[in-house]
């Protein structure tokens, strides 16, 4: 018996990385898995036929969740799948980096566009549902550069900030209906978007996380699965830092 029997999921930018990780937790404690994807089909497929090879139900769903139209369709196809959503992870995310004076609009769109707006056009197709079963679990995936900042990063971090804000005022929406609305905020983790860290830079960055070492997507899966359940239902609008220490 694993601790989200019978949940419905719904896990955005799951093809790969820490979405991806999110999306094998949750099978593995019983939920069933919307992975969606923007582009890589194949790899999204093979997540879920990872999950389905152990045993779990998953399907992949390609939507590109900066639109309304999107993030409804992938809402949409766990509804019809799955028959109802009761836990959405908003991980979806790309970085654009540079400093702000050779940042462009277009970098700044873009970054803004999937990672802080695809979380309110998911959110906002979730709570239907949501508020009909009196009941839910919002977690978005966030990072310490929205919570001290990071040269360079003057998009990502505008956008992993905003969804501190965003998870605090739809926490305080919906917590009277019975849904829980929380953020993760990962430091630096072993994904593809880490490892062309030039050597220099990932010696800097280990000698600030006081564990001395990077964290895992396994790590950040295990605080969204926690938080996925209903050990975690007195915790809302809250920011969870899985980091090493660095930001604390």
């Amino acid at each position: 018996m694993g601790t989200l029997d019978g949940k419905r999921a719904v896990v955005t930018g799951a093809s790969r990385g820490i979405g991806r990780a999110i999306a094998l937790e949750l099978a593995r404690q019983g939920a069933r898995v919307v992975v969606n994807f923007h582009r890589n089909a194949d790899a999204a497929d093979g997540v879920v036929a990872q999950i389905v090879g152990a045993g779990g139900e998953a399907r992949a769903v390609g939507a590109d969740v900066s639109t309304a139209d999107g993030a409804q369709r992938l809402v949409g196809a766990c509804l019809e799948g799955f028959g109802g959503l009761d836990i959405l992870v908003n991980n979806a995310g790309i970085t654009r980096d540079t400093l702000l004076m050779r940042m462009s609009e277009d970098d700044w769109d873009a970054v803004l566009d999937t990672n802080l707006k695809g979380a309110f056009h998911c959110i906002k197709a979730a709570q239907r549902p949501m508020l009909r079963q009196r009941s839910g679990r919002i977690i978005s995936i966030g990072s310490v550069s929205g919570l001290v900042g990071n040269a360079g990063q003057a998009n990502y971090a505008a956008a992993k900030a905003g969804l501190v804000g965003l998870t605090k005022a739809v926490a305080r929406e919906l917590g009277a209906r019975g849904i829980t609305c929380n953020l993760v905020a990962p430091g630096f983790v072993e994904t593809d978007m880490t490892a062309g860290l030039p050597a220099d830079l990932l010696k800097a960055a280990l000698g600030q996380i006081p564990l001395g070492r990077l964290g895992r997507p396994e790590d950040v899966a295990a605080a969204v699965a926690f938080l996925a359940s209903d050990a975690a239902a007195y915790i809302t609008g809250q920011v969870i830092c899985v980091d090493g220490g660095m930001a604390m």
